[in-house]
C-alpha cells in the first residue's frame, strides 16, 4: 500500500473520529473561521459555489437546534449549517434533480471535518434533522435550505465506545478491480 504512516495527510485521514463527547469549552472565533475557510478548498461542480455555511455559536440557538436534531448526539459549542442555495443552482441550469449539489456538500462536510481534526478540534455530520425548523431557527431566505450540520467543539476526555465495523470489512471486501 502506497502512503506510508508518516504521511500526514493520510494520518489525519485514519485518525479523525466522528466524536459525540465534548466539553463546554467554547471553540474560537479564529478556529471556527478555519474550519470555514476549508470548505473553499472542497472541490464543487464546476467550482460554482452553490452552497452558504451558517456559523452558529449562541448556546440559546444550539440548544434549539438540538431539539430539532435527532442525530445531534453531542452538545457542541458551535456548529456549521452547509446549505444550497436553490436559487443560484438554477440560475446556473442546473436540474434540481442532479445530484451535484448534494454531492458537493458532502465534500464540503468532508474538508471541514478534516480540518477541524488538523487543528484539534472534535466534530461530528448531522444530517438527521427538520429541515423547515432548522431554516426556521436559522432565518435562512427560501430557496437557501439546510442540508448537513458539522458539530463542533473540544473532545471529552471520556468517549462513548466507537461503532465497530461488521464482519472486520476492510477496503479490499469493497472494491471491484476492473475485471468483467
Amino acid at each position: 500500500m502506497n502512503g506510508g504512516a508518516d504521511d500526514a495527510v493520510l494520518r489525519a485521514i485514519r485518525t479523525r473520529r466522528v466524536v459525540r463527547a465534548l466539553t463546554s469549552a467554547p471553540v474560537t472565533r479564529a478556529d471556527l473561521e478555519t474550519v470555514l475557510d476549508s470548505a473553499r478548498y472542497a472541490p464543487h461542480a464546476g467550482n460554482r459555489r452553490l452552497h452558504r455555511y451558517v456559523a452558529v455559536t449562541r448556546p440559546a440557538l444550539l440548544r434549539a437546534l438540538r431539539m430539532v436534531s435527532p442525530g445531534m448526539l453531542q452538545q457542541p459549542t458551535a456548529a456549521v449549517v452547509v446549505c444550497i442555495d436553490w436559487a443560484q443552482v438554477r440560475g446556473y441550469g442546473f436540474a434540481t434533480t442532479n445530484p451535484g449539489p448534494y454531492i458537493d456538500v458532502g465534500t464540503a462536510a468532508a474538508t471541514m471535518l478534516l480540518a477541524a481534526h488538523g487543528i484539534g478540534l472534535a466534530s461530528g455530520p448531522v444530517t438527521s434533522f427538520s429541515g423547515a425548523a432548522v431554516a426556521t431557527l436559522l432565518g435562512l431566505p427560501d430557496p437557501v435550505r439546510p442540508e448537513l450540520i458539522v458539530c463542533l467543539g473540544h473532545p471529552a476526555a471520556e468517549q462513548p465506545p466507537p461503532m465497530r465495523r461488521r464482519h472486520g470489512t476492510g477496503w479490499a471486501d469493497i472494491v471491484q478491480w476492473d475485471r468483467g
